[in-house]
């Protein structure tokens, strides 16, 4: 990654944007992984199990104490890993680990970020090798100064839209959007449902950023990532599925290894 001074080599939305373009599939998949569940090192091997299996990104979880939009099956497994003594640093190593495999996207929520100050969280995250951040509770007023810290250290702040966004609003977040914009399919929190139609919420993302747009919330099947692709959609973020298969399995590595690569076959 590259840090204030280091401009030679490779940015976070270099890597980013380059995970898009190679993937070899009609969307890139970008499966989520709740970092310390159940715990640390497991959560290294399901992250692995992702690389091996045909992920292109990782969006890796830090666990937090009051999760808004997570649904039950994140929240819970953010739970265990708080129990398993996960840790911010715990889970950049995670990051830093999974990283030599693939781009590495961390979501946090704005706690995490502020307490420790965006310019100390933004280097920490450099440090480990990220490559992009999501804080889905940072609104659009209050992200400059996280823009600031993150685009000093070649981090991509990747904000996220939602069928409800306006589009004055949308335009406002597309315009910032650092390497992709996340596009929230559906109303709510994270979880396995049935979803619409994909195509009028891609096309309105699309018309308002130059970044790629990746479609999550919901997508659980190889058929709704499939439709997510036919729709227009760059990328496809998969979560509670891969979650709830971890959470079920006495080998979470191997039932994750199993939908991803169900996923990524839909997408080719």
């Amino acid at each position: 990654m590259r840090g204030p001074e280091d401009e030679t080599t490779v940015s976070g939305s270099e890597r980013i944007a380059e995970a898009f373009a190679s993937s070899g599939k009609r969307a890139a998949l970008m499966p989520y992984l709740m970092g310390g569940f159940p715990d640390l090192e497991t959560s290294v091997q399901i992250g692995l199990a992702y690389a091996d299996a045909g992920a292109d990104l990782v969006e890796l979880g830090i666990p937090f104490s009051d999760p808004l939009a997570d649904g039950p099956v994140i929240h819970a497994a953010g739970v265990k890993a708080l129990a398993s003594g996960a840790t911010v640093a715990g889970v950049l190593d995670v990051c830093r680990t999974l990283s030599e495999r693939l781009p590495v996207v961390v979501m946090c929520y704005a706690n995490l970020v502020v307490v420790r100050t965006p310019e100390r969280f933004a280097e920490a995250l450099a440090d480990a090798g990220a490559s992009g951040l999501i804080v889905p509770d940072l609104p659009l007023e209050e992200a400059p100064q996280v823009l600031e810290a993150c685009e000093a250290r070649g981090i991509a702040l990747v904000p996220l839209v939602a069928p409800t966004t306006p589009d004055d609003r949308m335009a406002l977040i597309g315009e910032r959007a650092r390497g992709f914009l996340y596009t929230v399919s559906v109303t709510g929190t994270t979880g396995e449902r049935k979803t619409g139609d994909f195509a009028e919420l891609v096309a309105r993302a699309r018309r308002h950023t130059s970044v790629p747009v990746a479609v999550g919330f919901g997508i659980s099947t190889p058929e709704q990532a499939a439709a997510a692709a036919d729709a227009g959609a760059d990328g496809v973020i998969v979560g509670s599925r891969l979650v709830r298969a971890a959470a079920e399995s006495p080998d979470p590595p191997a039932a994750v290894r199993e939908v991803v690569a169900a996923m990524a076959a839909a997408l080719r």
